[in-house]
């Protein structure tokens, strides 16, 4: 009757920390605007899991009460998922932005950045699917899963915002680029592995 902590950190700093729909748009919006003036957007981006993750915890916990074998079939269609997504991150190149806009993105545009990411979706299910014992009570379950992802994206999405601009100005289209984005989709890899075993 528990969530295996440790692990579903592990797990969520290699998927908030590795590139992805939010990821990008903090990277770019970082390298546009400045750290001071994407903050607002940061906030947005970070609180925005929530409005997905509680939804998930409630429904999935209740429905693998009744559905288990749809429980496992959500599990192996995340980890899927997940493994196609590190794929796409290898083959991805960094690009300066153009800084057509003048205004930098806010809190609310933030907010509505993991909803539309099927990467948050996927991650959350695998969170639910993988870390959460069958027997935990459903609040437990999904504070916890909030909690951590909250506290993980406290830590990588600023870095995001601050460094992720520079990053991208110091390797688009040298070598270290290539390299860079395979290192980071074979953490994306390895996040999958800790599901399996």
């Amino acid at each position: 009757m528990s969530v295996a902590i440790l692990s579903f950190s592990i797990f969520a700093a290699s998927q908030v920390g590795t590139p992805g729909p939010a990821n990008m748009a903090l990277l770019a919006t970082g390298a546009r605007f400045g750290f001071r003036a994407a903050l607002p957007f940061v906030a947005g981006v970070a609180l925005g899991k929530q409005l997905i993750i509680w939804p998930i915890g409630f429904g999935l916990m209740t429905l693998a009460e009744s559905e288990p074998w749809l429980f496992q079939a959500l599990k192996w269609a995340s980890v899927f998922y997940i493994c196609w997504l590190a794929w796409k991150v290898a083959n991805l190149r960094l690009s300066p932005s153009d800084g057509e806009n003048t205004q930098p993105p806010g809190f609310l545009a933030g907010l509505w950045i993991h909803p539309l990411n099927p990467k948050a979706w996927a991650m959350i299910v695998t969170g639910f699917t993988s870390f959460v014992s069958a027997d935990t009570p459903t609040l437990q379950a999904t504070a916890t899963i909030a909690m951590c992802l909250l506290a993980t994206q406290a830590i990588f999405h600023p870095i995001w915002a601050y460094g992720g601009g520079r990053i991208a100005q110091l390797v688009a289209g040298r070598p270290a680029e290539r390299y860079l984005m395979r290192t980071l989709a074979a953490l994306t890899v390895a996040s999958v592995l800790v599901v399996l075993f």
